[in-house]
């Protein structure tokens, strides 16, 4: 083998959340490491770009001071809940917190990617971590040692040899397409639009993000969510299979939501259109794939871990980080880094995830069918105990099982 530019134990592919916490956890540990990034930040992300409590967790073991960082010193609003709106135009509002009266915790918020992102890079130790942008990886090759990684640093093509390689590289991941040959499968995979719109009327005083299931979006939904300076992401996203099966046009569909739709339409009539309508793809966590193997790891997007009803996946990003970090020391210890020893990493991931993916899963399932999706919605706006168990459900996956049991269904048909 020829000497490598770079050599390390371990090389994180890709500085998004998932990365740039696997990376920041490292550090906690003392692990030096190479984290490399195709973009140079700050830079932008399309998203949705709101933050859930998950993601708060997960700042709040990293810094007690997080909300210098991503509230204070950053375009961030504190978003205290959800609203859905079916298309009968019924609207349920969920908390995100029981206590209304709490208002001293942050149970979400929404912030712009380009400020988020930018705002966790920050905190990478560069004494434990050495941070190379503008490079992409070209290959993988396995050799006897490790791995010899062939990138491509500000249009120079380099080296970098690693014992082993944390995928964390997005959708679209190379790592997992190389190491963990991962494709993608329409009917775990939605495709989604986003763009910014200022004096978007009507917003919630608490800031509560919006999700609508219009008939012609679903499966999927339309989205406002609220930013500073009176700004919104605005958007849509849909299931690929959906896309490919009906020959949408998101872009047009959500101009006619838009400029057509009576209730919408009102709350866009003094907006104005400030950015691209931009798209990208959601690799979906409907599915159980393979997470690690033979010196890998996948975290974040890169190991299709959004969640399929929300389209959320900083949270699950972020988890994925925590939980590499901890695997990763554990295989530099043993020095052991096979399929068999890292396979506790998926296990772990999935032990913390798969019960809310599911529920998700099915949730989404459930959207696709207006009807009783309107039904749902429509009696939980009327009802006070089922609005309070729907609350419940994004603190507790054990009372979300609920909406599996069709003796649930049956109560609500007669609850008045």
């Amino acid at each position: 083998m020829t000497t490598p530019d770079y050599s390390t134990d371990i090389l994180i592919a890709g500085a998004g959340p998932a990365g740039a916490v696997t990376s920041i956890f490292l550090a906690n540990e003392k692990i030096n490491h190479i984290i490399i990034d195709k973009a140079i930040f700050p830079r932008d992300k399309i998203c949705g770009d709101a933050m859930s409590g998950k993601t708060v967790g997960i700042l709040k073991r990293i810094t007690t001071d997080w909300q210098q960082y991503f509230l204070d010193n950053t375009e961030a609003l504190v978003s205290r809940g959800i609203q859905f709106i079916d298309s009968d135009n019924n609207c349920l509002s969920i908390p995100f917190q029981s206590s209304a009266a709490d208002t001293k915790n942050t149970p979400g918020f929404v912030s712009k990617r380009i400020d988020f992102d930018n705002s966790l890079i920050k905190m990478i130790d560069e004494t434990f971590a050495n941070f190379i942008t503008d490079c992409s990886i070209e290959s993988i090759e396995h050799i006897t040692e490790g791995l010899l990684i062939k990138v491509k640093h500000a249009g120079v093509e380099k080296t970098i040899f690693t014992k082993m390689i944390v995928g964390a590289d997005g959708r679209g991941s190379i790592v997992a397409k190389k190491m963990a040959m991962h494709k993608v499968i329409p009917e775990h995979y939605s495709a989604g639009i986003r763009a910014y719109y200022s004096n978007v009327a009507g917003m919630h005083d608490d800031n509560y993000i919006e999700l609508h299931f219009l008939k012609e979006m679903q499966p999927g939904y339309f989205w406002i969510f609220p930013l500073p300076n009176g700004m919104a992401n605005v958007g849509m996203g849909m299931l690929s299979s959906a896309v490919a099966a009906k020959k949408a046009n998101l872009k047009q569909l959500m101009l006619d939501a838009i400029e057509k739709n009576p209730v919408i339409k009102k709350r866009f009539e003094n907006a104005t259109l400030e950015s691209k309508i931009e798209g990208w793809g959601l690799p979906l966590g409907s599915k159980k794939r393979s997470l690690s193997g033979n010196r890998f790891l996948l975290a974040g997007d890169a190991a299709s871990l959004i969640d399929p009803f929300t389209g959320e996946g900083i949270g699950n990003a972020m988890v994925c980080g925590l939980v590499a970090s901890r695997h990763i020391k554990k295989a530099l210890e043993a020095n052991d880094y096979s399929a068999a020893f890292l396979n506790g990493y998926d296990k772990e991931i999935y032990h913390k995830l798969w019960a809310e993916l599911k529920l998700s899963h099915y949730l989404q399932k459930l959207s696709s069918k207006p009807w009783l999706f309107n039904f749902v919605i429509g009696k939980a706006s009327r009802s006070k105990e089922l609005r309070e168990t729907i609350s419940c459900m994004f603190e507790n996956v054990d009372i979300r099982k609920k909406f599996t049991n069709p003796m649930f269904y049956l109560r609500i048909l007669f609850n008045r």
